[in-house]
């Protein structure tokens, strides 16, 4: 089985625990405002590379996942995009004993088949926003098909480390983040929740595709209301990364 993939990352540390293999899979449904990779968008972009081949390199770095406790990770783009491609590689991964990470917004959740679930280990769940409208401002897609992804995620007990991306003026709403917060607290299977701060690394990548970006002006955000939107993630009893 193949799969097109965007790139690859053979020691990252921010997506999930330990030292991962990070597999960044071409397309994405989604059209968020603050993306930072707009070039995984088209399913198409990226090289094309089979389970045997990628197992195969994988299988190199067994050792430091081992030491590190770490694994791989399929994010993008969208992973859930080529479902049937992580579910193979996902298997053979478990069969080597290597921890397995999906990074997803969980509009695509549908597609996470109960066998795809089976040899996954972790899901980085990232909700962009916590208001159906809001929520579609932002990414051009509904919420809805998130929250119900989460909440299969907590009826089989498997484990999500939340994603929520803070911006100034289009996420930072405290009553909207204090909803959010008390229903990843109620899920019961959040381990822990990572507050990112705006950034505009990926604004270089708009340009350079002929996009035009809309955050532009938007500065990162302070790091009073950084540490409050924390705090309110905190208060509800989660870790907070």
């Amino acid at each position: 089985m193949q799969g097109i993939i965007h790139s690859i990352e053979t020691g990252g540390t921010v997506d999930g625990p330990g030292i991962r293999f990070v597999l960044f899979l071409a397309g994405c449904p989604l059209r968020c405002l603050y993306c930072h990779n707009p070039d995984t968008h088209d399913p198409n972009r990226g090289e094309k590379k089979t389970v045997g081949d990628l197992l195969e390199e994988i299988a190199c770095y067994k050792d430091f996942f081992t030491r590190s406790h770490g694994g791989v990770t399929a994010s993008g783009g969208e992973p859930l995009m080529q479902a049937e491609f992580v579910t193979a590689l996902f298997r053979g991964c478990k069969n080597m004993g290597i921890h397995t990470s999906l990074d997803t917004s969980g509009y695509l959740g549908a597609k996470a088949t109960d066998e795809l679930l089976s040899v996954t280990d972790l899901v980085l769940l990232d909700i962009k926003s916590f208001d159906p409208e809001n929520y579609r401002k932002v990414t051009g897609v509904m919420l809805q098909p998130t929250l119900d992804y989460a909440e299969r995620l907590a009826r089989m007990k498997i484990p999500i480390w939340a994603r929520f991306v803070l911006v100034p003026g289009l996420t930072d709403d405290f009553a909207m983040i204090e909803r959010m917060a008390d229903y990843l607290a109620k899920l019961g299977n959040v381990e822990r929740v990572e507050v990112l701060p705006f950034h505009k690394m990926g604004e270089p990548k708009w340009k350079a595709l002929g996009l035009t970006y809309a955050l532009k002006d938007t500065l990162p955000p302070s790091a009073e209301v950084f540490e409050k939107v924390k705090g309110i993630f905190a208060i509800q009893g989660l870790a907070v990364g």
